[in-house]
């Protein structure tokens, strides 16, 4: 089993590797629009896990997930042929491709922001005409010595 440090490195280079072979060398335009994001490698240096992103043509428009998949199930062969050249290490991994939810995930996270900042607000708003909800000044006054007899 192989360091965690090597595992990490080697994961890093092989996203490299394959963002650039998507970017410059793979045709395919279902690709035009995928992003590689991570990549995790085993222990053992054996299978590595890649993670994308897939955009829209614009902004409202929805990303093509299931044709991005295809594709890159297609250029399976060749993306690992490219990372076995880049690597040099003596097994080349076998490589599976991962939809990576991080752009989702952060939608979601900026929808609930918005939310708690808007509830916040209402209640800064409620507070400034609130009022005292018993006597204006709450706390007892000390008693004195005149008070006991």
């Amino acid at each position: 089993m192989a360091d965690k440090a090597r595992a990490r490195r080697l994961a890093k280079r092989i996203a490299q590797i394959v963002a650039s072979a998507i970017e410059h060398e793979i045709k395919d335009p279902r690709l035009g629009n995928v992003t590689i994001t991570d990549a995790r490698v085993t222990g053992d240096l054996r299978d590595a896990t890649v993670y994308y992103t897939v955009l829209g043509e614009t902004l409202d428009a929805a990303p093509d997930f299931a044709g991005a998949a295809a594709a890159l199930e297609s250029a399976r062969g060749v993306l690992r042929t490219k990372v076995g050249q880049g690597t040099g290490v003596r097994y080349t991994p076998t490589l599976t491709f991962v939809a990576d939810n991080i752009p989702s995930e952060a939608r979601n996270i900026d929808e609930l922001l918005a939310k708690a900042r808007e509830a916040d607000a209402e209640v800064a708003r409620q507070a400034t005409a609130a009022q005292p909800a018993g006597e204006p000044d709450p706390y007892k006054p000390a008693k004195s010595d005149e008070d006991d007899q």
